[in-house]
């Protein structure tokens, strides 16, 4: 292992300290500048000083644990905001923690993955300037609506009032007068209004702590605001401002659903239970665990939804789907009732339609919301996830799968462990640069419960979701909804903010580096000791891979420079040194060339107290040390004309695959 020789050797005399933690409940005591006095029973104070205000003020309560809603806001500043809501900032400063933010998507990555290290009872804003600023939230605000995890965006807007217009950045569209690019944030918000009058605030600002909190709707919450409003003054009712504690709804199963629920599964022999990302967020680990302990059923999880269990207590058997373990796509297969739970059942989860082959199969959802409790027409039982698991547990006391049942699973879930274990190994071969599967089993043996790790892209999720042995409910953290590159990085802050003291990884591609490596600055700036691997396979070796395999040939997959003979980018490979980069922003480097010198890395990582670096060059997985391979299929449309072998092979085999889909009715 080698410490990077790019990074600066003289230390300086102190290094940063995290931000001062301010009390949740008190603001400056600084009174607004204003022409007059507020009426009797208001208080007068701009717009972006409200709102501000009011979000000080929200809360969460859930079980009877009462937490902060909006803990604390990010921002990049600009003319949109710099003197509205910055200012209100610095005003109410005591009362709103700020995190500087470098790239706007990231700002909203870190919220998210705050948002979902707190089980969504707590989350955190996000403030642009308008234009650039806002439409940089975009891919941001999908992440979070997809992945059903709260966050509340607060981009500028263009001039209400229109005094200047067109004003630096607007978008003018021809045929509508009230059209910004903000409009853009429309679809992939729960909710959206434009504040173009202070009084609009009042029941915006209520609706969307609603949305925030409500279990089915939540997800990115946008109010725009338009510069002349933020800073426009206005008398505010008192009680605008009054606490508020927004209840976390435990909605409790309908009767009939429930006896129609129990019936159904009276009558399986061969039931699975498939968990998914609603099982965490309802906190419902240990009424599945005593569930599965009191049935015998096997538990299944989708990328979401892995560490409901252990990865050692006996009823997990592992991911399912095209990323998922043999044993838990086998049962899928010849499964006669399927029960969901917090499951949305995305493509990669049901194999593109191919995965439930029991010509008797029936589903189960259990999931608060009603869209996704009726997906494969199955029978649901709406309801909070902890409610309706404890709720069929006693409606279909008594019931337990047959003992060979449990004794196939079991054999099975044993079989994949020695998979598991034999990509895992380096025993013989610690003097050479480790595989992808090697560097996950190195992190293995190191790592405890404390641990949380960090991906979304490529083909790290694949590998983690049949091979990584979860060890809590919150250890894995794979975004895969949306599946976004650079989500990674600030996400691991976003974590790491709310998990402080636990050892936060973020597990990166370089290609994935390269989309957004930015907030690394906000790490160091606020020394928060996340502890970043970057894997060099020098290109999307995961696209690459499904290129080749659709009959495309990898074509413009790798990071090389053209070919002077063809122009194809087939030359030598781009000559990049991603750890210089992160030394070069700030960031403790190690250099790991080995298996073994990555253990000793990963080991002077985990122990960091400030943002660190692991960089390793991964070598090309082989027969014995690679990933097993998909154990299921996935809808990838292949030409369906090409004059080329290997497009034409792949079309063949698309053919064959496709036919296996079915519809359940």
């Amino acid at each position: 292992m080698t410490r990077d020789q790019s990074k600066p050797q003289t230390e300086p005399q102190t290094e940063p300290q995290p931000k001062r933690q301010a009390e949740p409940h008190t603001e400056r005591q600084a009174e607004p500048h204003t022409e007059r006095q507020a009426e009797p029973g208001h208080l007068r104070l701009t717009t972006a000083q409200a709102l501000i205000h009011f979000l000080t003020r929200q809360y969460t309560e859930r079980d009877g644990v009462r937490h902060r809603l909006i803990e604390a806001t990010w921002g990049i500043f600009g003319h949109g905001n710099v003197a509205g809501l910055g200012q209100a900032l610095v005003q109410y400063g005591d009362g709103m923690k700020f995190h500087q933010g470098r790239n706007e998507q990231a700002m909203v990555h870190a919220a998210v993955g705050y948002a979902r290290q707190s089980d969504r009872l707590s989350a955190h804003a996000v403030t642009t300037s308008i234009g650039p600023g806002a439409t940089n939230l975009v891919t941001g605000a999908a992440l979070a609506t997809i992945n059903h995890l709260p966050v509340l965006l607060l981009p500028g807007d263009v001039f209400a009032a229109r005094p200047a217009d067109p004003v630096l950045q607007q978008l003018e569209v021809p045929y509508a007068g009230d059209v910004s690019v903000n409009d853009c944030l429309r679809p992939v918000s729960r909710y959206f209004d434009r504040i173009s009058r202070p009084e609009q605030l009042i029941p915006a600002a209520l609706q969307a702590m609603r949305v925030l909190t409500d279990p089915v709707e939540t997800g990115a919450v946008t109010l725009a605001l338009p510069q002349d409003v933020q800073a426009e003054a206005y008398d505010w009712p008192s009680g605008f401002f009054t606490e508020r504690t927004w209840t976390i709804r435990r909605a409790a199963p309908d009767a009939t659903e429930l006896r129609a629920a129990a019936q159904a599964l009276r009558e399986s022999t061969r039931p699975l239970i498939i968990a998914g990302g609603g099982v965490h967020h309802s906190g419902a680990e240990e009424a599945l665990r005593a569930f599965a302990e009191a049935t015998g059923i096997p538990v299944a999880s989708t990328q979401a939804g892995k560490g409901a269990l252990r990865h050692d207590h006996p009823a997990d058997v592992g991911g399912i789907g095209h990323t998922g373990t043999a044993t838990a796509d086998e049962l899928a297969r010849t499964a006669d009732l399927v029960i969901g739970v917090g499951t949305r059942y995305t493509d990669f989860t049901t194999a593109s339609g191919t995965l439930f082959a029991n010509p008797a199969v029936r589903f189960l959802n259990l999931n608060v919301a009603s869209f996704d409790a009726h997906k494969l027409a199955a029978l649901p039982l709406v309801a909070d996830a902890r409610e309706a698991l404890t709720a069929l547990k006693e409606a279909a006391q008594g019931y337990t799968t047959p003992p060979a049942y449990v004794e196939d699973y079991t054999q099975a879930k044993e079989h994949w462990e020695q998979k598991i274990t034999a990509c895992y190994t380096t025993a013989e071969t610690q003097d050479r640069p480790p595989t992808q599967t090697q560097v996950l089993g190195i992190l293995d043996e190191l790592v405890t419960a404390d641990d949380i790790l960090i991906n979304a892209a490529g083909s790290l999720p694949g590998d983690l979701h049949k091979l990584w042995r979860t060890r809590s409910r919150d250890q894995y953290h794979v975004e895969y909804g949306y599946s976004c590159m650079g989500y990674e990085i600030p996400a691991s802050i976003g974590v790491a903010l709310a998990a402080p003291g636990r050892p936060v990884w973020a597990l990166v591609g370089d290609g994935t580096y390269l989309m957004m490596p930015t907030e690394l600055v906000t790490a160091v700036q606020e020394n928060i000791p996340i502890k970043m691997v970057i894997l060099q396979n020098h290109g999307y070796a995961s696209i690459g891979g499904l290129s080749d395999s659709v009959g495309a040939e990898g074509f413009a997959t790798a990071y090389r420079y053209r070919n002077a003979d063809d122009a194809t980018y087939t030359g030598r490979p781009l000559p990049l040194d991603l750890a210089a980069n992160a030394a070069s922003l700030g960031m403790d480097v190690h250099r790991a060339r080995t298996a073994g010198e990555l253990r000793e890395a990963l080991a002077v990582a985990r122990a960091a107290t400030r943002p660190t670096c692991v960089y390793v060059e991964t070598e090309t997985a082989d027969t014995v040390s690679g990933p097993p391979p998909a154990q299921a299929w996935w809808d990838v449309p292949v030409a369906e004309t090409a004059n080329s072998s290997p497009a034409v092979k792949a079309r063949e085999e698309y053919d064959r695959q496709a036919a296996k889909r079915r519809s359940h009715l």
